[in-house]
């Protein structure tokens, strides 16, 4: 509460001790300019000591080579760890341990284990004959396979596909039964909205590190269309925000920065000390959010 009544009582961001850790999240490039802009995005945040940078892994396997790709270049080159998403989708078992012991052979020691969303087409997720049917599955597998750090997912606002509430927290118990040390959230856009998830999930016994997913605003449209497929709540303010920048990108960005940040300070107040960030491979607004968060490079804080 003595932190509550500063965030509320004195400037927000104000000397704020720095105790945070963050990570950062990307995706593999599709074409040498992105490539370019997404290892700039590197270099920037690289000098905040992230706990981890994470690379996602495209549908079915879509992106298998260049996650691989990007993930190496990451160990190879920076002094952060990487940590490589895998999914269940279109893979056998005999796959994804194969996928999992050239991520270790590369020095990949942290993996985001995914179910994965269906193949287009599927209403449902089906396993391929030999794939692995659930992330709890694939937990257990890389586990059995290598001392591998394993993070999984959680919803906040409970997976689509969830019968119930209940459900949704059982899945999340055969993770972390199965191995699992993290729970990174799925966006959310109100901070109530952790706090009754983080409430739930003490409730049902679950002793398990969650990680709040923070996703700057940098397109409002792109971001209905992400939020309405993942069953994220989008509070009306947010639109009566956004309103009228479509145009004015530089404006939007601050106001993105702004939304986020009272979020991420909201949930410093209750609390929480790791963020993982959603950067859609640009640094700036992610960056801005962390220092104005106390997170400044590491060097400079020497």
């Amino acid at each position: 509460m003595q932190e509550a009544a500063r965030a509320i009582g004195g400037p927000l961001y104000a000397d704020l001790p720095g105790d945070l850790a963050v990570s950062f999240e990307f995706f593999p490039p599709k074409t040498p300019a992105m490539q370019d802009s997404l290892w700039q995005a590197v270099e920037t945040l690289v000098p905040l000591g992230p706990r981890f940078f994470s690379v996602t892994y495209g549908a079915g396997g879509s992106t298998r080579e260049r996650t691989h790709a990007t993930v190496a270049r990451i160990v190879a080159e920076t002094p952060t760890p990487a940590a490589a998403h895998l999914t269940c989708v279109n893979a056998t078992a005999a796959e994804l341990d194969a996928i999992a012991d050239d991520y270790w052979a590369a020095g990949v020691r942290h993996i985001v284990a995914l179910r994965g969303d269906p193949p287009g087409g599927q209403a449902r997720f089906e396993p391929v004959p030999g794939g692995h049917a659930s992330a709890a599955d694939l937990v257990k597998a890389l586990k059995r396979r290598h001392d591998f750090e394993v993070s999984v997912s959680c919803y906040p606002e409970v997976h689509p596909e969830a019968a119930s509430p209940a459900a949704d927290l059982e899945a999340l118990k055969a993770k972390i039964d199965a191995g699992a040390s993290r729970a990174i959230s799925q966006f959310f856009f109100e901070p109530d909205t952790y706090f009754r998830f983080r409430d739930a999930v003490a409730a049902a016994g679950l002793k398990v590190e969650l990680v709040p997913g923070i996703l700057p605003v940098s397109n409002f449209a792109n971001l209905q269309k992400m939020a309405a497929s993942c069953g994220t709540h989008l509070p009306d303010w947010m639109g009566r925000l956004f309103a009228g920048l479509d145009d004015k990108p530089a404006a939007r960005q601050l106001v993105a920065a702004t939304v986020s940040a009272e979020m991420a300070r909201r949930l410093y107040a209750g609390g929480v000390r790791h963020f993982h960030f959603y950067t859609l491979n640009r640094a700036e607004l992610s960056y801005a959010i962390c220092h104005l968060l106390g997170v400044r490079p590491v060097l400079e804080a020497q």
